[in-house]
């Protein structure tokens, strides 16, 4: 995998108690930043895989669900 070089600014204080926390855990600082940095990709695409997936579904009609009520809702959904 091709790797590039990221430059960034940010706050001496952040900085340093970042790399304190790091190296107390024994992680390479950007090791950390690259796992931040995907889990916040994860989290913020829009949409994710699983509503890309249920859209799919749904447009062909597979896996609908029809509910009575709240309750009925509840129920199938095992809450």
């Amino acid at each position: 995998m091709k790797t590039e070089i990221m430059t960034l600014k940010v706050e001496s204080d952040l900085k340093q108690a970042f790399k304190t926390i790091a190296e107390r855990n024994h992680r390479p600082a950007s090791q950390v930043i690259r796992e931040l940095m995907r889990a916040y990709i994860a989290t913020n695409r829009e949409p994710n895989d699983l509503t890309i997936e249920s859209m799919i579904k749904s447009e062909r009609g597979e896996d609908i669900h029809c509910t009575k009520d709240f309750n009925d809702l509840c129920k199938q959904l095992g809450i």
